[in-house]
């Protein structure tokens, strides 16, 4: 049973979101032969006052 995990920051739709999974899952089932309803998608979305990078919150970002 494949699991995977996904940390991304929150701002996609709702089909976005469904595109990845399904997209994923696809990949996944091709590359290690699982079966579609055996891969496990957990998506992580974060508030963009909680993920920086080089010492910069993505939320100051938008501000500028």
């Amino acid at each position: 049973m494949p699991i995977v995990h996904i940390e991304l920051i929150e701002g996609r739709s709702q089909a976005q979101l469904k595109d990845l999974v399904k997209d994923v899952t696809d990949a996944v089932s091709k590359n290690t032969g699982a079966p579609a309803e055996h891969i496990h998608v957990i998506l992580s979305e974060m508030q963009k006052n909680r993920y920086s990078v080089g010492g910069v919150l993505k939320s100051d970002e938008e501000a500028k």
